[in-house]
């Protein structure tokens, strides 16, 4: 097999058919076609069911999937190695919530350019669940997540502990809602608890998409919100906000940086520790 098939064939998947897979890869429909088409001759099985335009894997497919995520973060892995050879090189792949990325990723990533100028990081914000799952498929090679995670393919660790406190609009009269990242959000998961354990069952909870987003609609009074202290010390709208601290077992929640157990160790994950450790202090004292 070979690896641009497995990646063809794990576009194909991952993108929901042909048309948006050759978009991906930059190339036409009939050579993806033609690859899926050997991949299936090569493993004497089909690997999709077709349903007019519709794929669905077959369970040979999911067998499949499953070994060609595994493959090609293999290639990713020993790529990395080889360029990280003297002096660490090549790419980083990290995953981070949305508040982290804001107001903690850039400090972060300064300080890797300094450390491994010739690395380069690529992110992408997600909802911690969306990026343990990013993790544990290969995608992401590390992120930072809220935690608690417990699973048996990761590694986590701490890297500071965010204080959640509820914001609320000053001086004017708050709409009975709670406007939160959509679900899958570490800190929502702490706010519907907290609305739980107070009663508050009819309490109408609001989505939005960005944290500016949930801290303006709670600016001008169309609910309230949980969200980390710093991230509103840091806001355009800081000074139409208001603050009140929770109890800790809502408002302390770790920040965990989550890898994979089983893949080889990264110059840049390495730094990233170390930066932790080194300053713990004064993260845990900026929360």
């Amino acid at each position: 097999m070979e690896l641009v098939s497995l990646k063809t064939f794990k576009a194909v998947v991952e993108l929901g058919g042909v048309q948006a897979a050759s978009k991906h890869l930059h190339t036409v429909q009939s050579n993806i076609t033609a690859r899926i088409k050997r991949l299936e001759e090569e493993l004497d099985t089909p690997l999709f069911y077709r349903k007019g335009r519709k794929l669905e894997l077959t369970p040979a497919g999911h067998t499949l999937l499953d070994y060609a995520e595994k493959l090609l973060q293999l290639e990713h892995q020993a790529g990395i190695a080889v360029s990280q050879v003297g002096e660490a090189a090549g790419e980083i792949r990290i995953g981070s919530m949305e508040s982290f990325a804001a107001v903690r990723l850039p400090g972060v990533l300064q300080s890797l350019k300094k450390a491994l100028p010739k690395l380069k990081p690529r992110v992408q914000s997600s909802t911690s669940s969306q990026l343990v799952q990013d993790v544990l498929e290969y995608r992401l090679d590390c992120a930072f997540v809220g935690g608690p995670v417990d699973h048996p393919e990761l590694l986590t660790h701490q890297v500071l502990v965010e204080e959640l406190v509820l914001v609320s609009a000053k001086q004017m009269e708050v709409a009975d809602a709670l406007i939160m990242f959509r679900e899958g959000c570490a800190y929502r998961e702490r706010a519907l608890r907290w609305l739980k354990d107070k009663g508050e069952v009819n309490t109408q909870v609001l989505d939005m998409g960005t944290q500016e987003g949930i801290l303006g609609c709670v600016a001008v009074g169309l609910g309230c919100t949980l969200v980390p202290r710093k991230v509103v010390a840091q806001s355009h709208y800081a000074n139409d906000l208001n603050l009140e601290p929770l109890e800790p077992e809502y408002s302390q929640v770790p920040t965990l940086m989550v890898t994979r157990k089983d893949v080889m160790s990264m110059a840049g994950i390495e730094a990233l520790l170390q930066m932790f450790a080194d300053s713990l202090p004064e993260w845990e004292s900026a929360a």
